[in-house]
């Protein structure tokens, strides 16, 4: 068994009852590890919207200040004091941040399972993942085929078990068909390839020209680009093309789910028998799964009364699939993680990276195309 480090440097998010984010990195201890537990060698963790929620807790970026706290690098920002009351779960509170990641098992406990692992490069869903090592159970390990290095592995949880929920919902609700919004990012780009091989009919919803040109270049069929001026006609189209009667909103606020819901009734619409004053019997859903626009979402009552906008998260969906439904997706993944559920990445940063304010500003942007990387064994990378 290798000797095991006695601490580990670990990112830390905290939010003080006077509406202070502070993130600073922490030694943390590591001690000995459980019969089925193992030590993981963090190699490589995305920064994916669902870690900003928990790392920047809706501060102000642009107040950012890097301090000095025991000869330690810190940053603060301020919290706007609606946005503080949001947060009364954790004040106070020094919490790891991460979802998920990949790396090397350096040691493990004495159980079969876990010493089957060592030495071994495997991707963790485990939390705390900005981190230099990470002690997790065995069982959360994904094992990535031979010779794959872990920044290939890192983003195998997050976005490509959220495409197959969406895909797998869409089934279990009896829609056909899918309409995406942030169609271009590194999850848009897996839904579109997840989609092509499933024969699954899908709208991507872009906000700019060259990400319709990205998606067109991997063979996306219906791409609609809210910044046009026939983006509604052209929203339209593409939804009666495909039947689509189920959309996942990465935006979340301002009119883009009214917009859907509308194009969705005018499609219902056209193909039923007679006119109904209250609309279509066709029910239409939009989930909200996102927040890129933090405005009020505004619903224009265009689309009658059989529709529904909702929250959906991976979590619960996973819970609702159960252990063997989980662990099939799991295995999908491993197996075409260079293919369908492939990730790229504009910048990989050292954990000291993370906390410089200009770094901050540029990954909380959740810029289509700009998906950063944390390598925390790295001490410096441009």
């Amino acid at each position: 068994m290798n000797p095991i480090p006695a601490t580990s440097r670990q990112l830390r998010s905290t939010v003080d009852d006077g509406g202070t984010l502070t993130l600073s990195l922490v030694e943390v201890p590591i001690g000995e590890l459980g019969d089925d537990e193992v030590l993981l060698k963090v190699e490589a963790a995305p920064i994916n919207p669902s870690d900003l929620g928990l790392l920047l807790a809706g501060a102000d970026v642009a107040s950012a200040k890097l301090v000095a706290a025991n000869g330690a690098p810190e940053v603060v920002m301020t919290i706007e004091p609606g946005i503080l009351r949001a947060l009364g779960g954790r004040l106070n509170a020094s919490m790891p941040v991460g979802n998920e990641g990949a790396g090397t098992v350096v040691a493990t406990g004495s159980s079969a399972h876990a010493r089957a692992l060592l030495g071994r490069t495997v991707s963790v869903a485990g939390g705390a993942m900005y981190a230099e090592y990470r002690v997790v159970d065995a069982s959360q390990c994904l094992v990535l085929p031979e010779g794959t290095p872990a920044r290939l592995g890192a983003s195998s949880f997050v976005n490509p078990l959220t495409a197959l929920g969406m895909v797998a919902t869409m089934r279990r609700e009896g829609h056909t068909a899918l309409v995406h919004t942030a169609a271009a990012s590194n999850l848009g780009q897996m839904l579109v390839r997840l989609c092509a091989s499933e024969g699954v009919p899908l709208v991507n919803v872009v906000r700019r020209p060259e990400q319709a040109a990205l998606l067109r270049g991997l063979g996306a069929q219906y791409v609609c680009d809210s910044s046009s001026g026939n983006f509604m006609s052209e929203l339209i189209d593409a939804v009666k093309a495909t039947s689509a009667t189920l959309a996942f909103d990465a935006t979340g606020g301002g009119n883009l789910a009214s917009q859907i819901l509308t194009a969705m009734e005018v499609a219902a619409s056209a193909s039923a028998a007679s006119y109904s004053r209250y609309g279509s019997t066709t029910h239409k859903q939009v989930y909200i799964y996102g927040g890129l626009d933090r405005s009020p979402t505004t619903l224009t009552r265009s689309f009658g009364f059989a529709w529904g906008v909702g929250g959906w998260l991976l979590t619960p969906f996973l819970q609702q699939i159960g252990p063997e439904g989980f662990a099939a997706l799991r295995q999908r993944v491993a197996e075409e993680l260079t293919t369908t559920f492939a990730s790229s990445y504009s910048r990989e940063i050292s954990l000291e990276q993370a906390l410089d304010p200009e770094v901050i500003a540029s990954y909380a942007r959740q810029a289509t195309g700009e998906k950063y990387l944390v390598a925390p064994h790295a001490s410096s990378l441009t």
